[in-house]
């Protein structure tokens, strides 16, 4: 069994390296596809004038600039992020606000101000804790009485075809990884939903819902869905590896796995996400 702190280690060392280069290259296509949930978890928080909100794995920042744009100057917004690379690329697009601050730290073990937050939310970036409950444990210390987490996070990879089809067409080429540990850090880590309220039970939270939420992504057009699945997700490290001439076999692969998708010139495909709230 990999140690806790080996965990934490090799979640920063791959966000800070190499995760977190393939995220800034890919940032603007991955950022677009993203929107609609954005939007839907901008929605879910409903932030008000005035309020303090802390946004876990802010990544390339949209999410915290929203929120800093729908707080105000009276509020402020902290982007938290592990990775120093991609924080860098989110104080490049959003440093001008002034309400706004970016910080690389580690939502698990980083010593926050008790009660010094309303709202604790993230966009896909509560999946990657190595010690969820420790993290989230971390986590309600920040938030002050009264105060909310919100949070979205991707259902199981069957009812994520945005993702599934393209994995399912290149390693249907590549050599198929050993599958991961159920509930193992990654983008499906609280894809079973009863996991997932006993994590943030045992982490102390309480008025916990989880809804279903569907939404159809733009993968954009047919190469840069193509690029996208080959640079990023599970078929990018053994896509990387492979020779010229399985990669080709790769791409031609998602190119006939795509193209049924096809809808007024872009790849479009369905996303479900749990959308998650609780309170302290």
């Amino acid at each position: 069994m990999t140690e806790p702190n080996s965990m934490h280690s090799e979640m920063a060392r791959y966000w800070n390296e190499n995760g977190g280069q393939r995220w800034t290259a890919n940032l603007d296509r991955v950022e677009r596809m993203l929107q609609p949930l954005a939007e839907a978890l901008l929605g879910f928080v409903a932030p008000a004038a005035g309020e303090a909100i802390l946004d876990v794995g802010c990544g390339g920042g949209p999410t915290s600039a929203a929120f800093a744009n729908a707080v105000g100057p009276e509020g402020r917004v902290v982007g938290l992020d592990i990775s120093a690379v991609i924080l860098e690329q989110a104080r490049q697009r959003f440093g001008y606000l002034a309400n706004l601050q970016f910080v690389q730290d580690d939502a698990g073990s980083m010593g926050f101000e008790p009660a010094s937050f309303d709202v604790i939310t993230s966009r896909f970036g509560v999946m990657f804790f190595p010690d969820p409950v420790g993290a989230f444990s971390n986590l309600k210390t920040a938030l002050k009485p009264g105060g909310r987490l919100r949070f979205i996070c991707w259902r199981e990879l069957k009812l994520n075809p945005w993702m599934g089809v393209p994995v399912q067409a290149a390693f249907e080429v590549l050599p198929r990884p050993a599958p991961s540990a159920p509930n193992a850090p990654g983008p499906f880590a609280f894809a079973d939903q009863a996991h997932l309220r006993q994590v943030l039970e045992t982490a102390g939270w309480r008025e916990i819902a989880i809804d279903s939420h569907e939404a159809m992504l733009n993968l954009g057009t047919l190469d840069d869905a193509i690029a996208q699945m080959t640079r990023m997700g599970p078929a990018a490290a053994p896509y990387e590896e492979a020779t010229p001439a399985l990669q080709a076999r790769v791409a031609d692969g998602l190119r006939t796995a795509f193209v049924p998708f096809e809808r007024d010139g872009n790849i479009q495909l369905m996303s479900t996400t749990w959308l998650v709230s609780a309170g302290a």
